[in-house]
């Protein structure tokens, strides 16, 4: 048996050292240097059973390569089929990272308990009794589900191949460790070396696995940058704590899009799946209140309703105020100023706070006219008349610009019951027999002289 040779390696510029040192004299970063095996021991990670599922790879011709749709398996979930592009794909490397307490392991077992196949949820973090807890809240009845405590990956690597499992779901990838590292788990090298194991057993057995990963205070997953890039999928699992919505977004994903978007609602049985989130995120309000407009936007091939709040008030201190939850502050500015240079509003005085309700994040261009228009609604205090709505671009020379997919959005607008909605004259529609009003606009003095006179 060969002797194990380590060497230390820079976790940022991967510059070698002969012994640890505290600062990397290459990149001058701190405490990035980790011991790393460069020759193990002559051991197996993982044990494969020789059989069909192990193949040597071949090349192939591009015209000889099958095109056929790669099955796919249903996680009989909705939203999180549709934001991973209609399903698991066989051998894929999904990471699911989020605050502490949104509600990651709730997500994944939750789905764990209701699939069909044979599951093995593998947990570093709690034991089997409070997994069994929460089980109890959700789905208790599960039989195909498998829940094992394990943080060693050659242990977890035995109780796969006893256990044969569809679907292998480990939380958190931040607690497991392998005896090919000396490290501590959750280092840096922990970390890729777990997850290189995990991804060669998925590629070789052809069995997805689910990964739960951490996150640090700036929003990023922990861990090396080359973990995102190791796995397939990248999920983001977001949502304000005072608000029972969570956001599922694919961050990256080389099987789908990553413009999906899935909701889900907070209860005490689990998650619930959100199928209509439009009537969610507009409040249920009779009285006509200025200061608020309804956009129409598009996450991925989901069109959403979002009620848009502003308020603009005098400022009391010398320096205006520019706050935003939920929208890009510089776009604000950015609108803000357009209005004063092309549509002679002095808002420079003024402070202006903006709100996206329901607690979610929107990076659409075609809410910029919502926008405009509560800021418009607020400052000359005159409520927007019910059922008008907006999907358009504001340019710098104050030009309403048309935004794509402008039918889904108006169709989306006349299901909800809204009569008028406002878009750029230069979008084709080819729409007939609808219902809904549209009102085609090129400037924002058409906007200003149509909603407030």
């Amino acid at each position: 048996m060969a002797k194990t040779k380590t060497a230390f390696f820079c976790q940022n510029c991967g510059t070698q050292y002969a012994k640890w040192v505290g600062q990397c004299s290459a990149c001058k970063e701190w405490n990035t240097v980790v011991e790393e095996v460069i020759q193990k021991a002559e051991k197996s990670s993982w044990k494969v059973s020789p059989g069909p599922t192990k193949k040597t790879a071949k090349p192939l011709r591009v015209n000889e390569i099958s095109t056929e749709k790669e099955l796919r398996l249903d996680t009989f979930d909705l939203e999180f089929n549709r934001v991973l592009g209609g399903g698991l794909v066989p051998g894929a490397l999904v990471l699911l990272g989020g605050e502490p307490g949104v509600g990651k392991s709730t997500l994944i077992l939750q789905i764990a308990l209701k699939l069909p196949y044979r599951t093995l949820y593998v947990s570093g973090e709690e034991s089997q009794k409070q997994i069994k807890m929460r089980a109890d809240r959700i789905h208790p009845n599960s039989e195909t589900c498998f829940i094992l405590t394990e943080t060693k990956t050659q242990n977890i690597f035995q109780q796969i191949e006893a256990t044969e499992p569809d679907i292998v779901v480990i939380d958190s990838i931040q607690t497991l460790h392998s005896d090919y590292i000396e490290s501590a788990a959750g280092s840096i090298s922990q970390v890729r070396e777990c997850t290189a194991e995990l991804i060669k057993f998925a590629k070789e057995t052809n069995t997805p696995v689910i990964l739960i990963g951490h996150i640090t205070k700036d929003g990023s997953i922990a861990g090396p940058k080359i973990l995102e890039h190791m796995v397939d999928t990248v999920l983001q699992f977001e949502g304000d704590r005072n608000y029972v919505y969570r956001i599922l977004r694919a961050l990256k994903n080389r099987f789908g899009s990553t413009a999906e978007l899935g909701i889900y609602e907070m209860q005490g049985t689990g998650l619930r799946q959100v199928n209509n989130p439009s009537e969610i995120l507009i409040s249920k309000n009779d009285e006509g209140l200025s200061g608020t407009a309804i956009a129409s936007t598009v996450e991925g091939m989901r069109p959403l309703m979002i009620e848009i709040q502003a308020l603009v008030s005098t400022a009391v201190y010398g320096t205006p105020q520019r706050s935003t939850t939920g929208y890009n502050a510089k776009r604000l500015n950015m609108l803000l100023a357009v209005l004063e240079k092309r549509a002679g509003f002095k808002l420079g005085a003024k402070d202006v706070f903006l709100n996206i309700t329901g607690g979610i994040s929107v990076d659409d261009p075609a809410i910029d006219l919502a926008v405009i228009a509560a800021i418009l609604s607020s400052n000359a205090d005159i409520p927007i008349e019910k059922g008008i709505c907006f999907a358009a671009e504001v340019g710098l020379a104050g030009e309403i610009r048309p935004v794509q997919r402008v039918e889904q959005r108006i169709s989306e607008a006349e299901k909800m019951g809204f009569t008028t909605i406002y878009i750029a004259r230069n979008n084709k529609i080819s729409i007939k027999n609808s219902k809904i009003i549209i009102e085609l606009i090129s400037r924002i003095e058409d906007v200003v002289s149509s909603l407030f006179g």
